[in-house]
């Protein structure tokens, strides 16, 4: 293995349907701080709207404001800003603030996904995702880059180096290759879809043809970032793995049958296929065989979908930092 950086990720979803948002938002920060307290390096959080069963966050900057006060040490990222639903100079300014407040700690991840139920609160039903996407992240680099916005003036506050901690989130060998010409990160997402033509393609199979292309595609001279998120859960035995982790799978199931999109799966077994479970050993030998994640830089773990409850996943993190990673070659605070 070869990522230098242990990341944290939550979609902050309710692991129980009687949760109200103070409850998922205070077992969010409570993963933050001990993911601080057990090394980590980085903690990232995604951006949805309307569903909290899809995701229980729409203001990722506001989120990551108050975790940057109480956690002094964890990089903060956003995977990701859905930002062909975003005004893009906005995008900038909030981040510049927060980068600003975190003392240069954020690391901004953008996408043009977002289930179709999102587009429509923001009026973009038919919209050309792409080049809508394409269009507002162009006018965001410019904007962190300092170049002038109206007039003269740019961009207030300054987003200092913020503009080499973009990262783009991409499904397709395209999009890999737009980031790496671009040199920015890459994040590689769980939820890869899965060509017809070969349903039964692990997903670092599927993931190759992304990291060719954006290897290819990044100028000389400019340090690779690749971003490789994963579902993993962790349990001190196996039978309670594996018990916590198909009942979490039934529960997004239904979900999946209520909003259909990219991680459409018919059956338990086709939600979990892509997920690593187990106990530490087990979960070892699992991602030992990712061959994607063997060129990441940053291995970023989430424990959704089996979302198994909070000391669940409290003691998952735990023994990720604790037992796996450290297998797979990880030392705490040795990162470059």
């Amino acid at each position: 293995m070869s990522f230098h950086r242990l990341g944290l990720f939550t979609r902050l979803v309710r692991s129980d349907a009687s949760e109200d948002a103070a409850t998922v938002y205070r077992h969010a920060r409570e993963q933050f701080d001990l993911a601080e307290r057990l090394g980590y390096d980085g903690a990232w959080v995604a951006q949805h709207h309307l569903d909290p069963a899809e995701g229980g966050l729409p203001s990722p900057f506001v989120f990551l404001a108050h975790a940057a006060a109480r956690n002094p040490r964890l990089r903060l990222g956003t995977a990701i800003v859905t930002l062909a639903l975003e005004d893009p100079i906005r995008v900038a300014e909030d981040a510049a603030v927060l980068d600003v407040l975190s003392a240069g700690r954020l690391e901004i991840g953008v996408g043009a996904g977002g289930s179709g139920h999102a587009f429509e609160l923001f009026g973009l039903t038919g919209a050309n995702r792409q080049q809508v996407y394409a269009e507002k992240l162009a006018t965001l680099t410019a904007a962190l880059t300092g170049a002038p916005l109206v007039g003269d003036r740019g961009l207030n506050p300054p987003a200092r180096t913020l503009r080499d901690r973009i990262w783009q989130a991409t499904f397709s060998a395209a999009g890999a290759a737009r980031a790496g010409l671009a040199g920015d990160g890459l994040l590689l997402s769980k939820a890869q879809p899965r060509d017809p033509a070969a349903p039964d393609a692990t997903l670092w199979e599927i993931q190759t043809p992304l990291l060719d292309a954006y290897l290819d595609a990044l100028p000389t001279g400019v340090e690779a970032r690749i971003g490789a998120s994963r579902g993993v859960f962790v349990a001190d035995d196996h039978d309670t793995a594996w018990t916590l982790a198909e009942r979490g799978a039934a529960r997004f199931l239904e979900q999946l049958r209520r909003n259909g999109g990219p991680e459409v799966a018919t059956t338990v077994q086709e939600v979990l296929r892509d997920s690593f479970i187990g106990t530490p050993d087990e979960v070892v030998a699992q991602l030992s065989a990712d061959a994607a994640l063997r060129h990441a830089t940053d291995f970023i773990v989430q424990v959704h979908p089996v979302d198994p409850g909070q000391e669940a996943t409290l003691r998952s993190i735990e023994l990720i930092a604790t037992k796996v990673a450290p297998q797979l070659g990880w030392r705490e605070g040795t990162t470059p």
